[in-house]
């Protein structure tokens, strides 16, 4: 199992700010074509994500009990 951490408006459209998946030993980029086909509205094209609190790259492995935060772009004014 491993930990997603989801902030902003990805929390807002999947309703919780946290999910525990069995989706370890697959890379980043195939974790995000994951969530987007599991959740239609959620697009992370352009997202920053870090795994145990480091950013990390598409190609980066993710492990059992490992945390992957996805964190979208702020806007403020």
């Amino acid at each position: 199992m491993i930990n997603i951490l989801l902030f902003a408006h990805l929390q807002e459209i999947i309703g919780e700010s946290k999910l525990y998946v069995d989706l370890s030993d697959r890379t980043v980029g195939q974790i995000k074509e994951w969530m987007e086909m599991q959740y239609s509205q959620v697009n992370l094209q352009h997202v920053m994500t870090a795994v145990n609190e480091e950013f990390a790259i598409d190609a980066t492995v993710v492990k059992e009990g490992d945390t992957i935060a996805f964190i979208p772009p702020i806007s403020g004014g």
